[in-house]
């Protein structure tokens, strides 16, 4: 009777209640210690946020901070996962050894915590547990910030990377789990864009580090599926200097198991694993290249997205706006000569011929701008020089057609009859800037035809880099005629 007495007021948190209960039985705390109940009036009052009941508990029986529930659970895992930041500071007062207590998930208070996301309950646990509490592993091997990054938790994260330093930081941000897997794997793996820009910026992240699979962090995002965030998160890692596998540990054939596991386990400052950031100027030209074109897919991919969203705009918004109503006969009920339908162009009635070439040309600079998108995430190997020049020629279309389309939608908004003296100006401004923007796409278009030109020339042998001449030349022996003269 009085265990249920107790079991209520700790649940509406009525702390006159439980003292007036105390009063009359003071051991009615030892006998649910002893007896071994599945939760104790502390878990209770841990997970609904009762802390001038969680103080009262603690200082009249101290004992049910170490008691467990039918999960393994002690008060202080309750207490972590809702997030209570006061009670975690009681609970760990009282029994400091239950940040280390795992439940039957093989999670300590400081991982259900960070699987939550409850900042403050974890900045109290390494507050009062240091390093330590951080050091923390799960039954596969994971800390806390393996939980907080596979879990999107990126408060977490940098509270965890503020509040721990020196060697132990590096050690805790190139731990590896079961699967060998750091948090930058998991961080790239999950596409979680601003986690990854937090981690490239900390000097201790080790980009190049493998898991049991072989694969860097870079290898799993090239082999997981292609999205918008591919471009972006790729650029990140190679100007972090990020390398695939087959670059770190160049085998003549596949590596066995074996020796993944064996590198795998070197230390995280391994000269194998550590790749000094050489400045830009100094990188390889493969290298060079590379980001060059990683930079151009993602210009191309805003550019094309923003045509296409203008393009669809003009398509479902024509100028001059749709028909609100059906009209097919007049007030007589005969047959009206130009009937219109509610939702159809008001200008392809009025105007049909000009209507017609906007509809072409905005259906051109939408399809292109869809094409180019399209093979940038279809995943296809589409990287080289030749296939990038193909998708800028088709993003001049679709720029081009995006111009024309803009012009004809003016004309048509625009009167054919005005009392004011700035219309006649604003025409010809306009005639002259659509003879400017096609000089200018000639241009564009001439140039890069030149620069394709010099490029096969280049190849077949006709001319000649200034580098490479001046090497031949340094090669040409002296003139033998100087060595006779002496």
């Amino acid at each position: 009777m009085e265990i249920k007495k107790l079991s209520e007021a700790v649940q509406n948190g009525d702390l006159s209640a439980l003292l007036d209960l105390l009063e009359q039985e003071p051991l009615v705390l030892d006998k649910i210690i002893v007896l071994g109940f599945s939760e104790t009036p502390l878990h209770v009052a841990s997970e609904l946020g009762h802390a001038d009941l969680v103080r009262e508990l603690l200082s009249r029986a101290p004992g049910l901070a170490s008691e467990l529930d039918s999960r393994g659970n002690s008060p202080l895992h309750l207490a972590a996962a809702k997030g209570h930041g006061e009670i975690v500071g009681q609970l760990l007062s009282a029994d400091p050894a239950a940040a280390s207590v795992r439940n039957l998930d093989g999670r300590a208070p400081i991982h259900v915590a960070a699987v939550k996301g409850r900042v403050d309950a974890v900045r109290r646990m390494i507050g009062a547990g240091g390093t330590e509490s951080a050091r923390e592993l799960t039954d596969r091997d994971e800390t806390a910030l393996h939980l907080a990054v596979a879990n999107g938790k990126l408060e977490v994260v940098r509270e965890v990377v503020g509040a721990v330093g020196g060697r132990d930081r590096a050690e805790l941000l190139n731990w590896r789990d079961c699967d060998g897997n750091c948090i930058l794997h998991i961080a790239v793996a999950m596409k979680q864009t601003e986690t990854i820009k937090f981690l490239l910026a900390i000097p201790d992240v080790n980009v190049n580090l493998m898991n049991k699979n072989g694969s860097t962090p870079l290898d799993v995002l090239k082999q997981s599926p292609r999205d918008l965030q591919d471009m972006e998160i790729e650029d990140s890692l190679l100007n972090e200097r990020a390398l695939r596998s087959k670059s770190i540990y160049p085998f003549d054939r596949d590596p066995d198991q074996t020796q993944i596991a064996q590198l795998s386990r070197e230390a995280p400052t391994s000269p194998l694993l550590v790749v000094q950031k050489t400045p830009l100027k100094n990188r390889p030209p493969a290298r060079k290249k590379e980001n060059q074109i990683s930079s151009h897919r993602s210009s191309l991919m805003v550019v094309a997205s923003l045509i296409g969203t203008v393009a669809f705009q003009a398509a479902i918004t024509p100028p001059g706006g749709v028909w609100q109503n059906d009209l097919t006969e007049d007030e007589n009920g005969q047959p009206v000569k130009e009937p219109h339908y509610a939702g159809t162009s008001i200008m392809a009635h009025t105007q049909s011929q000009e209507y017609g070439l906007l509809f072409i040309f905005n259906t051109i600079s939408f399809l292109s701008s869809l094409s180019i998108i399209l093979l940038l995430v279809s995943g296809l190997p589409i990287k080289r020089r030749r296939y990038m020049w193909v998708q800028m020629v088709t993003m001049w279309i679709a720029m081009t057609a995006q111009v024309i389309t803009y012009f004809l939608a003016l004309r048509q908004m625009s009167p054919d009859k005005t009392d004011s003296e700035l219309f006649p100006v604003l025409k010809d401004v306009t005639e002259v800037a659509v003879l400017a923007w096609f000089c200018l796409m000639g241009v564009v278009f001439f140039g890069n035809l030149a620069r394709l030109g010099l490029y096969y020339l280049r190849k077949k042998g006709y001319i000649k880099k200034k580098k490479k001449r001046e090497e031949e030349a340094r090669a040409l022996p002296d003139d033998p005629g100087e060595d006779e003269m002496f």
